[in-house]
């Protein structure tokens, strides 16, 4: 801390909505625990934005564009202004999209910038066919990177790529769930499904192009005894219902909306397996570490996964889950077969993740976070 009896004023920035982005939530909190006067900027988004639940000052905009260069020039502006105007000491900027406001105040303001990349940006599958889109971001990645002083991202690929690239090794620092063992899972009864069905689950805010979501409908269909629970949100979720719709599997596939953390794992914990379909077909997606991931683990549940670099290395050292070799919908009907047919094989590696929550969780994890900022806080300067 600072040699002074003020608190350090801290601003995170994120164009996701806050409510849901469970990583900006817990460096936040951990920040506050150091003592710092922490406030969130990011957009207004649904009925979730009017009721603030989250005990952090929060600045949301009002957004007139949802999505595209409209969204992000409109978004930026305003942080921008709302950056150099705000008596903050220590500026946190999460992702690319937000990175340049950023960069700019801190220079103009000479205050210290942190960069927490969720992923590999310029390797989002959205950008990969638009080739002006992709070059404007990378653009301001590489004006930008070179010159920052305190980065942090997901995880170990990801910092080897941007160590490659730009001559720094950020801190990885993994999206590990909270424990959840204060958490009552529903029963069958109270489900309404049967003792003989196999309960899977698919989670997240990103349910979006090349995530898997198409192939693990048409798995459930073909698999008999298997319920699927999807539960977030995502671009693809118009076409995963339409999809159930045509196929006629409406009583064997459940739609739920996106819910707080601690009311989404209830679902969670009632499920028998966690599905992560992520395809490798962007290095984004090849190096992630899904939030999904450390959710299944932490409910003690095994996890279907393909076989991307950081997702296999988890799910092999601490066995887990089954890693299927190919998103297709017959190889993830044949992982739902295998743990729906062998109760020991289930029960082992329920067991498993079991153990690896002890070892893969936030309390452990952010330990990591409170050394990265106790370098930081002390050299910060009051304006």
């Amino acid at each position: 801390m600072p040699a002074s009896d003020k608190k350090p004023s801290v601003v995170f920035s994120v164009t996701n909505c806050i409510c849901h982005d469970q990583r900006v939530q817990k460096m936040a909190s951990v920040v506050t625990g150091l003592g710092c006067d922490v406030t969130i900027i990011g957009r207004r988004s649904g009925d979730c934005c009017d009721v603030n639940k989250l005990k952090l000052k929060t600045i949301r905009f009002r957004m007139i564009f949802r999505r595209g260069f409209l969204f992000y020039a409109f978004f930026n502006i305003h942080l921008f202004f709302s950056l150099l105007f705000g008596k903050y000491n220590l500026l946190v900027a999460n992702d690319l999209d937000t990175l340049l406001p950023n960069y700019l105040v801190s220079k103009i303001r000479k205050i210290p910038l942190v960069y927490d990349s969720h992923e590999y940006f310029t390797g989002v599958p959205e950008i990969q066919n638009r080739p002006l889109v992709k070059w404007v971001w990378k653009t301001i990645e590489k004006s930008v990177f070179p010159h920052l002083k305190s980065v942090m991202t997901v995880s170990d690929s990801i910092a080897d790529k941007y160590s490659e690239e730009y001559g720094i090794m950020p801190v990885t620092v993994r999206n590990c769930a909270d424990s959840s063992e204060g958490i009552r899972s529903f029963t069958r009864d109270e489900l309404g499904i049967g003792s003989d069905n196999l309960v899977v689950i698919l989670q997240g805010t990103g349910i979006n192009a090349d995530r898997g979501g198409e192939e693990l409908i048409e798995a459930i269909s073909i698999t008999d005894r298997v319920v699927l629970f999807v539960l977030g949100s995502g671009d693809q979720l118009p076409l995963l219902k339409s999809k159930v719709s045509e196929l006629g599997i409406t009583e064997k596939v459940r739609f739920i909306p996106t819910l707080p953390w601690n009311e989404m794992m209830k679902y969670t914990k009632s499920a028998d397996a966690g599905i992560s379909p992520d395809k490798d077909t962007n290095l984004n997606y090849r190096f992630s570490l899904p939030n999904k991931l450390f959710d299944y683990i932490s409910a003690g549940i095994p996890v279907i996964a393909g076989s991307l670099t950081e997702v296999k290395k988890i799910i092999e050292k601490n066995d887990c889950g089954i890693i299927i070799p190919e998103i297709t919908s017959q190889e993830i009907s044949n992982a739902l077969i295998k743990l729906r047919d062998d109760r020991h094989l289930l029960d082992k590696l329920k067991q498993n993740s079991d153990k690896a929550s002890e070892l893969l969780n936030w309390e452990k994890e952010k330990k990591i976070v409170i050394e990265f900022y106790s370098k930081i806080l002390p050299s910060i300067k009051f304006l």
